[in-house]
């Protein structure tokens, strides 16, 4: 492998007696986006603002391109940095907001207007470009912060929460917008964010991040259909938790035998949850069934079913809505799970006294 552009080595970072970043390594390759994604204070916007110099790693050391810049201060490492924040300047229009990064390097007025204008090209606000912030939609003013970003020429984007501030629309339509500007520029990207739908169609890789450490990182699908541990499988996408009962190496659930695929302390006879997702359980009708249609919800191209059987904990299960339609509300059903392993985590109190009280039928 070539050598990554930018590279996060053993970085270590405490506030008082809490540690927040613990030995993270993390490299971007050229013109590549990799997001961070993981829940509040799991250290993903210390680990942006170490990279961008905003704030001090304990220990390690950052490289850009091979030289280390661990010392050099924010002004001088040519990042662009878009927050969730637009932090626009409210007397300034768009066309100077986004050439004020270049007037305080001296550019000269033609040069910083022309580069203006085109960002602002870019990102479809051609028609905005002598309106104030206050003129403007939440959604027109992050593309202002993102055209502002890019205007000088940043070796490297920092995306932190970029899109959290915006109603479900807009903020489809721009990650879209943004992803779109990143591939055609060639700028490698950090995205910082909680949102996994987010993560999972922006970026090239996503590390998810747990406690200070990166628990796994790899493309979209290598984390939602291979995750390494009950965390990743439940953090990424959506999983029902099946209870069953663990041995030799297996969990027995909905009448299949999952081989586990993470590292687990079970012994043979324990109570195993087995994390499926909904699309990966297959509904038969069976008069005679142990499960009971007891919802649907249409969401597109596919339709999200719920049963309820002998686990009393509803199953999702995600189908097709040409086949869900012939499905009616109290039609009993069988499960059948359409994948041969899994992720196994730790049973709650209720869902082992569940399996206990209903073994044959679950099994």
């Amino acid at each position: 492998m070539q050598q990554p552009r930018v590279q996060l080595k053993n970085i270590t970072k405490s506030y008082g007696s809490k540690t927040v970043l613990n030995n993270l390594d993390l490299y971007l390759g050229d013109a590549e986006m990799v997001a961070l994604l993981g829940p509040s204070g799991c250290g993903k916007s210390t680990t942006l603002k170490i990279l961008a110099g905003l704030e001090h790693a304990d220990a390690g050391e950052i490289l850009v391109d091979g030289k280390n810049i661990s010392k050099v201060p924010t002004r001088k490492r040519n990042m662009g940095i878009v927050f969730q924040a637009y932090s626009l300047f409210p007397h300034m229009t768009a066309k100077d907001n986004v050439g004020y990064g270049l007037r305080i390097r001296g550019t000269d007025t033609a040069a910083r207007r022309k580069r203006a204008e085109e960002l602002l090209e870019l990102v479809g606000l051609t028609e905005h470009m002598d309106k104030f912030p206050i003129q403007m939609s939440g959604g027109q003013q992050q593309r202002v912060a993102l055209a502002r970003a890019l205007a000088i020429s940043p070796e490297l984007l920092l995306l932190d929460e970029p899109l959290s501030a915006l109603d479900a629309k807009v903020r489809s339509q721009l990650r879209d917008e943004i992803r779109r500007i990143q591939l055609s520029e060639g700028i490698s990207t950090l995205l910082v964010t909680h949102d996994q739908e987010e993560a999972l169609v922006m970026a090239d890789r996503i590390g998810v991040m747990n406690s200070g450490i990166i628990e796994q990182i790899g493309t979209p699908g290598e984390l939602y259909n291979h995750p390494k541990s009950a965390f990743i499988s439940e953090f990424v996408g959506i999983v029902n938790r099946l209870p069953g009962i663990f041995h030799d190496g297996y969990v027995h659930v909905l009448g299949s035998q999952l081989l586990a695929t993470n590292e687990h302390h079970f012994s043979d006879g324990d109570t195993a949850v087995a994390l499926v997702r909904p699309e990966e359980i297959e509904i038969l009708v069976d008069p005679a069934g142990s499960h009971t249609v007891l919802n649907k919800q249409l969401r597109g191209v596919f339709t999200s079913v719920t049963l309820t059987g002998a686990e009393r904990s509803p199953i999702r299960v995600d189908m097709s809505s040409r086949d869900a339609d012939a499905l009616q509300i109290g039609q009993p059903a069988n499960l059948r799970v359409e994948r041969n392993n899994t992720v196994v985590a730790s049973p709650t109190n209720k869902e082992a006294e569940n399996l206990m009280q209903f073994q044959e039928d679950i099994l």
